[in-house]
């Protein structure tokens, strides 16, 4: 099963949507703004990424700007900011089964499937 990670106000989230559904594949949708992820489930996302939590943040958002940029974090801090700011999460995020990609450009999808 494929899941997305999405933001409906994000032009980006609603193309990787869009991209899904042209080719026929079914999906399930986490409006993670409505629904904010776990510590341990963006853990289980940035493992199935396969990247470190800094990559997942926007960094041009104003929260981080004014709230953490240039500061030394932790992985787990990093973490800990994302779920209690899931503004921040890079979107939209595409997870089929074992494996995940941010769907920048929406053609990364094809990675995963």
């Amino acid at each position: 099963m494929i899941t997305i990670y999405h933001n409906p106000r994000c032009s980006k989230s609603r193309e990787g949507i869009a991209y899904l559904e042209e080719k026929g594949i079914s999906f399930d949708v986490i409006k993670y703004l409505d629904a904010p992820l776990s510590k341990e489930e963006i853990m289980a996302v940035l493992k199935k990424l396969n990247i470190p939590a800094m990559e997942l943040v926007r960094t041009k958002e104003a929260i981080w700007k004014e709230q953490f940029a240039g500061e030394a974090l932790t992985e787990e801090k990093i973490i800990e900011i994302l779920a209690q700011n899931p503004k921040l999460i890079e979107r939209p995020i595409v997870v089929h089964d074992h494996r995940a990609v941010i769907a920048r450009p929406t053609e990364k999808i094809d990675e995963i499937l």
